[in-house]
């Protein structure tokens, strides 16, 4: 039976190779962005290749969106066993954390912690129906600890809770056979990476690593190209 895995913000960079990748290894997509137009835009020229993708519009920042998205796949599918927690905003690197918009920092921690967060709670019961539940944190070398310095204040910070948010998940769903990981997919030439980074394929690729572990996998981690790194 194919899994059925469900991408969010993948109309685009690394959530959108995410989902052809997953499709390609014969799972049943489902692509989501905010707008019903992004959604069927991206999930067509996936199709058109001959995989299993489709649209649903979802925007993470909106619990009602989130409810709604939550609801319909569980109508459709009755489960859910991968969910790609992608979505986020705000790389700021024209600010420093003394200086900071701090309404830029409310922004980005309301999709890139709070989003992935509505998520899970939502679907967390299709996650638990499907037995084998895998979620994955995308995060970046910026909410290193161990590395951070200066800069991108809003996008450091709210991916500095999302991996303690994962460290919290992994233990608390360890028992329901729901492996939970945060992954680095690497400085990626993407709109939000910009030029010069590697190519998208290599970053989506560390992403799908943790998204198709096998039951018994590593859980609870911070991981890039399936390596641990440093919190």
């Amino acid at each position: 039976m194919a899994r059925v895995a469900l991408v969010t913000g993948a109309n685009r960079g690394i959530g959108r190779e995410v989902a052809r990748q997953l499709a390609a290894r014969g799972d049943t997509v489902l692509l989501t962005a905010r707008t019903k137009d992004s959604a069927a835009t991206a999930a067509a020229a996936l199709s058109a290749e001959g995989l299993d993708v489709h649209p649903l519009v979802l925007d993470v920042t909106s619990d009602a969106d989130v409810a709604r998205a939550a609801a319909e796949v569980g109508d459709r599918f009755g489960r859910l066993d991968v969910l790609v927690n992608n979505a986020a905003i705000h790389y700021d690197t024209w600010q420093r954390a003394a200086e900071a918009d701090l309404a830029v920092v409310h922004e980005a921690m309301d999709t890139n912690l709070y989003g992935p967060w509505r998520c899970v709670q939502a679907f967390l019961p299709l996650l638990r129906a499907g037995g084998h539940g895998r979620i994955v944190n995308v995060s970046s070398a910026a909410a290193s600890l161990t590395e951070m310095g200066g800069g991108t204040p809003a996008y450091g910070t709210s991916k500095v809770a999302l991996n303690a948010l994962t460290r919290m998940l992994a233990a608390e769903l360890r028992h329901d056979g729901i492996l939970v990981n945060a992954v680095c997919p690497g400085w990626v030439a993407t709109d939000m990476g910009g030029p010069g980074g590697r190519p998208v394929a290599e970053g989506a690729s560390s992403v799908v690593w943790a998204a198709t572990l096998p039951d018994g996998g590593p859980t609870g981690g911070f991981f890039q190209d399936g390596v641990a790194v440093a919190w």
